[in-house]
């Protein structure tokens, strides 16, 4: 007699909830869909704006030194004092002037700083070095 009456306690002890919450969510899920956006329910007569046309990718201009020392703006073979000259022409014409330099591996450093200082005399403010990845798992063994 004892056992009957423990297990008969011990099944009210448990409350099963899941048709519970199964009711809740139903009742969320039709107040979502029922409730309309407040947003829609507003008559606005916006301004209007011309259509302006997207900028065309603006054109980059690369500066070329080989390891020999040999320079190039845009495959055109240039000395430093003519790369100058030749950059504050391009940057009058395009006050946002795009530059990037390719120096190869083995050039002397001055050469890359003499390029480098002529962007700057030139006012040229967008300057990026070209560089080439790592090859798989040799990132920073040399």
């Amino acid at each position: 007699m004892k056992k009957c009456s423990q297990s008969h306690h011990h099944a009210l002890a448990e409350l099963n909830i899941t048709p519970l919450l199964d009711l809740a969510f139903v009742l969320l899920v039709i107040f979502i869909i029922t409730t309309t956006p407040i947003v829609n329910d507003l008559d606005v007569n916006l301004p209007t704006a011309s259509k302006r046309a997207k900028d065309p990718k603006p054109k980059v201009n690369y500066v070329t030194v080989e390891s020999s020392g040999r320079m190039f703006l845009n495959r055109e073979e240039v000395d430093l004092a003519a790369l100058r000259e030749k950059l504050v022409a391009l940057r009058l014409d395009d006050p946002d002037l795009n530059v990037v330099v390719r120096g190869d591996g083995h050039t002397k450093y001055q050469r890359i700083v003499g390029v480098m200082d002529a962007l700057q005399q030139a006012n040229v403010g967008k300057v990026n070095l070209a560089t080439e990845p790592f090859p798989d798992g040799a990132a920073g063994k040399e």
